[in-house]
């Protein structure tokens, strides 16, 4: 079965010596050198001993180490008894084809690393058994023959020659390149020279300028194979790969970029890939993860990177990825189409961060050593899902994510018994304007958006990936519980009902006949203002995929909960119209009451029960109040899905085994061909039955201003949160344009915060009380401007 190297391991009961997956290298301490390589230039010999030790570890002795050996040796005991050397053009494995083409490739470096690295590692099964090393050189000599050399030519994936291959390759040599020759080395790494000798560009297309995880990738790449062969200017070529120096830096991998989507970084922390993807739960880790392993293979060499780009990569950490952990799981609106990934959980990607960040603090000092260390004690500790020094199945939570990740365990124990002090959670309320996200922490809950504009896809469904992803930037509100931590890790891609996904209001007619790609939304209005770090509003302009619905929608963000507002629904399809307040995965054979106005409400499997309650409560879930005269339809269901039904991947391909999960849905129905209907609610997460009887009372922490489609405004306190979608008013308060805006007491006076979720105004004027105030707003990619009153 092929496989890329960016698939975690995956879960289930099959066979390991056919299912097992690796991913990229994790990270270890320098601190037990290796000796340098016979057939490696002494010069460049400590870069290949660093690199050796992301795969094989520092030997650092623990119960946990011993337990994730074990799984090592398993894994590649079974995949090193399944090989075949005998050559004459047999396969090395009977399930994986030798053959032009990338399918079968890469499953083929990564098993024969599997092995290599069990024979690298100090007590590994495997560990320097020389019958073994006979294999594993027999076995590079027949892949590199007929499969991966300078000769061949890219067929399929552009990755797997130019990324995916390499980094197995170099996992495997550097192992074992102390028992290679000179000669052997420039063999094996002869093609890798072909295909990234200039990390700069694409090697299929040289006219492609590459960018962000994939120019990473090929820099850390030319840095290690320039070292096995003593190629000091293929080294230098990829340092200056990272920072874009041939090209002027226009493509640096650290740059800010100060405009509206783009891969890379940000000036507001996002991160973009694929132009318009926001990916900082994915290739923005694969990116951080790279450059993590550039500055441990270089420290203490005259290649060392420079300090003031190690401080901004070191800075990246706590402004672009720690807002979107939740538990040590990467939030969903950031993971793009890798929510279908059977191999790539949430807390797979997580685990990821969590050693690249690890590592980054091996080589920080100061303060900056101390943060990011707090931040990886939190998640692990957090992280009681998938714990990350407990691996009870190499193919699943493996911190790396990698076969069983070793070294992983090893300098995650190395901080942790340095007593550090975990990160505290603190309220945060972030919006990322540049690639139409936001994230609301509370001390016990976490809530963020998936939406899309004109800047930013609806979704990416591409490679056989995200084959259901249709409503997954409609509108959907993720909520994260304490008491839930896997929510979205447990089969939930592939059970969920995808045209119900809470938040969103949809036609119940099929999806788009066409779906696939990375489309754009229709409408630039999506982004909001944030007031403070316990309050913020966000709007968006919604259209469906075939412009028969439209809907205003906005999102208030208090400490209790989030007040969801909808106007102007209004469809022409024959189709009914329905927002989902809430589809929750409750697991397999899931319980749990529901309540609607102190009455328990049927749970029946596939009965619906209409209601029109004032407040809903779902047992270890939260409160639902309904704030105008709605109904409601309750059906709780059992729904059967196959992780491959959502991801067929060549390299990627999830199991058939099916997966069964309990939901409960709540929907608001508003029948067919609705003109201008409205919706108004609040979803208290991990809120009480008192909880939610008190927010549902005369003692409310909000009230709804408005609900039109010009404006939509909730009054908490002495705050006023409103989005207008139009010049329009509410209350005292006037705008000359489409903004959201928030105004309050700040010490003694007032305020004003003002956004422009359409990202195209040059100002705006806001009128509060008689008083108008011109605010600028040109440049400013929707980015909270506060101006006093």
């Amino acid at each position: 079965m092929p496989v890329n190297r960016r698939n975690a391991l995956r879960g289930g009961a099959l066979a390991a010596a056919s299912t097992v997956f690796l991913t990229r290298p994790v990270f270890a301490s320098a601190a037990t050198p290796v000796a340098a390589a016979s057939g490696v230039p002494a010069a460049t010999g400590p870069i290949v001993a660093a690199y050796r030790q992301l795969q094989s570890g520092i030997n650092r002795p623990s119960p946990e180490r011993t337990a994730a050996l074990a799984n090592l040796g398993r894994v590649a005991k079974a995949y090193n008894d399944t090989m075949s050397v005998a050559g004459g053009g047999a396969p090395l494995w009977m399930d994986l084809p030798l053959g032009p083409g990338s399918d079968y490739t890469t499953s083929m470096y990564a098993r024969l690393r599997a092995i290599a690295v069990d024979w690298g590692t100090p007590g590994g099964a495997l560990s320097g058994d020389p019958a073994v090393l006979t294999r594993i050189k027999a076995a590079l000599e027949l892949i590199y023959a007929s499969q991966y050399n300078p000769g061949v030519g890219e067929i399929g994936n552009w990755y797997t020659y130019e990324i995916g291959v390499p980094y197995y390759v170099l996992h495997t040599l550097s192992v074992v390149a102390d028992q290679l020759t000179a000669d052997e080395l420039a063999r094996y790494v002869s093609p890798i020279k072909r295909f990234v000798g200039n990390p700069n560009v694409r090697a299929n297309n040289t006219a492609l300028v590459e960018t962000g995880a994939n120019r990473a990738d090929k820099g850390l790449i030319s840095i290690v194979a320039g070292a096995l062969l003593g190629d000091t200017a293929w080294i230098k070529t990829g340092i200056d790969a990272l920072t874009d120096v041939a090209g002027g830096g226009a493509a640096s991998v650290v740059a800010r970029l100060d405009r509206a989507a783009g891969d890379g970084f940000h000036v507001d922390g996002s991160f973009i890939q694929h132009d318009t993807i926001p990916y900082p739960g994915h290739y923005g880790i694969v990116l951080l993860t790279a450059l993590a392993g550039a500055i441990h293979v270089t420290q203490g060499t005259e290649y060392a990177l420079p300090q003031p780009l190690k401080d901004k990569i070191y800075a990246l950490v706590a402004d672009a990825f720690a807002p979107f952990v939740y538990a040590g799981a990467l939030l969903e609106p950031v993971r793009g189409r890798m929510l279908s990934r059977q191999g790539e959980t949430a807390h797979d990607i997580g685990h990821q961060l969590t050693v690249a960040t690890l590592v980054l603090a091996r080589t920080a000092s100061g303060k900056t050593k101390t943060d990011l260390n707090a931040l990886a004690a939190k998640w692990i500790t957090e992280g009681t899902y998938a714990p990350f020094l407990k691996i009870p199945d190499p193919e699943r939570f493996a911190p790396g994510p990698d076969l069983v990740a070793t070294p992983g365990i090893e300098f995650a124990q190395d901080m942790l018994a340095a007593h550090t002090r975990p990160a505290r959670t603190t309220a945060t309320h972030r919006i990322f304007g540049q690639q139409d996200r936001m994230v609301h922490v509370t001390e016990d809950w976490t809530s963020s958006l998936g939406v899309s504009s004109t800047r930013i896809s609806r979704y990416e469904s591409i490679n056989g990936q995200n084959l259901k992803g249709y409503y997954v930037g409609d509108g959907v509100l993720y909520t994260f519980l304490p008491n839930a931590k896997g929510h979205y890790t447990d089969a939930y891609w592939p059970t969920v009902d995808p045209l119900l996904l809470p938040g969103t209001t949809e036609n119940d007619g099929p999806p788009d006949p066409k779906f696939g790609g990375v489309p754009v939304g229709p409408n630039p209005h999506t982004g909001g203002v944030r007031w403070d770090d316990k309050h913020g509003a966000y709007a968006f302009d919604f259209k469906s995929w075939d412009g028969s619905l439209v809907a205003k929608k906005s999102w208030f963000f208090t400490p209790s909960g989030v007040v969801c507002l909808g106007a102007g629904i209004t469809s022409t399809s024959a189709a009914a119209v329905r927002t989902t307040i809430e589809n929750r995965n409750l697991g397999e054979g899931g319980k749990g009451a529901l309540t609607a106005d102190f009455r328990r409400v049927a749970t029946d499997l596939g009965k619906a029960s209409a209601l029109r309650p004032r407040w809903l409560h779902l047992e270890n879930v939260s409160g639902y109040v309904l704030l105008d005269d709605a109904s409601v339809t309750a059906v709780r269901e059992d729904r059967t899905g196959a992780w491959r039904d959502i991801d067929t991947g060549a390299n990627t391909k999830g199991t058939t085994t099916p997966n069964t999960r309990r939901y409960q849905k709540l929907v608001l129905e508003h029948g067919i061909k609705p003109v201008n209907a409205t919706y108004a609610y609040a979803v208290l997460p991990g809120a009480s039955v008192l909880g939610t009887v008190g927010a549902a009372g005369v003692f409310s922490a909000w009230q709804v201003r408005a609900n039109t489609a010009t404006v939509q405004a909730v009054q908490v306190g002495e705050t006023l949160l409103a989005n207008f979608f139009a010049a329009g008013s509410v209350g005292d308060v006037r705008v000359s344009g489409p903004v959201s805006v928030a105004i309050g007491r700040c010490g003694w006076g007032r305020q004003l915060a003002v956004s422009d979720p359409t990202q195209t105004q040059d100002s705006v004027t806001v009128t509060v009380r008689g008083k108008s105030v011109v605010v600028p707003l040109k440049g400013s990619f929707g980015a909270t401007k506060v101006v006093p009153l």
